[in-house]
């Protein structure tokens, strides 16, 4: 091989792993920020683990496809057709084990992580229910009375409000058809299943407002199935619960 090959494709191997070495210290978030709640950042390593997975299942068949193409051409200087490999044991195990390799190791961290976000415990401080039906959410909070609910329509979204930095215990089902809990700032969302009880427990870190939304075609008007996250004090959520028994009793 001579100098001038070897040196381009040097180049041609070093643009792609250079560009994405250049740009993780500027989107380490992926766009998502961290810390937003107690699952942002597990879901955010997850996350990140499955792009670094792929840029190097990139990069390695990005140099699958320019090797051959350029060190197993036809040459007209020789005037004779490249050396064909038909059969090549070593080769179709490669093929066959590495990416099998690949897809078991982000099996086994998606199972880790999934079990750390849906896990159940004991010391949440707060427990709300969702309920999702064509086409919006209802809110309830059980420490205010079983009528302290907040409905919305797709017309006026209902508003979430939580309490920042502490843990809430989420009731989630349907009345109707499947619907997706999800708040995508807080990488979290779980399904609303007719007939089926699920749970699902994280904190808010950070006061603000945040979109949440239905992720699971649910009919008609299902871009309308919108809600607002409220993350709130402690004092203000106590508060909004006081308001909340107020007006249902």
């Amino acid at each position: 091989m001579s100098a001038h090959k070897r040196s381009r494709l040097l180049v041609l191997l070093a643009a792609p792993l250079t560009l994405l070495l250049s740009g993780c210290s500027k989107v380490s978030g992926l766009g998502y920020e961290e810390g937003l709640s107690s699952v942002n950042d597990i879901s955010l390593s997850l996350w990140q683990g499955a792009w670094i997975a792929a840029a190097v299942v990139g990069v390695i068949t990005f140099v699958l496809i320019i090797w051959p193409a350029i060190f197993h051409r036809a040459k007209a200087s020789k005037g004779e057709f490249p050396k064909q490999t038909q059969y090549n044991i070593p080769v179709e195990i490669a093929y066959t084990i590495i990416p099998l390799i690949i897809v078991a190791v982000l099996f086994y961290y998606t199972a880790v992580k999934q079990e750390k976000i849906v896990e159940k415990t004991s010391n949440y401080k707060h427990e709300i229910t969702v309920n999702g039906f064509q086409w919006s959410w209802q809110f309830g909070y059980p420490e205010a009375g079983p009528k302290a609910l907040v409905t919305g329509t797709p017309a006026q979204p209902p508003t979430l409000v939580v309490p920042v930095g502490e843990r809430v215990r989420y009731t989630i089902e349907s009345n109707d058809v499947v619907h997706g809990f999800w708040i995508p700032a807080f990488m979290i969302q779980m399904q609303n299943l007719p007939g089926v009880t699920n749970h699902l427990e994280f904190t808010a870190n950070k006061i603000g407002t945040y979109p949440g939304r239905c992720n699971i075609l649910c009919g008609r008007n299902h871009a309308q199935m919108l809600f607002t996250v409220k993350v709130v004090s402690v004092a203000d959520y106590k508060a909004y619960l006081e308001t909340l028994k107020a007006s249902a009793a």
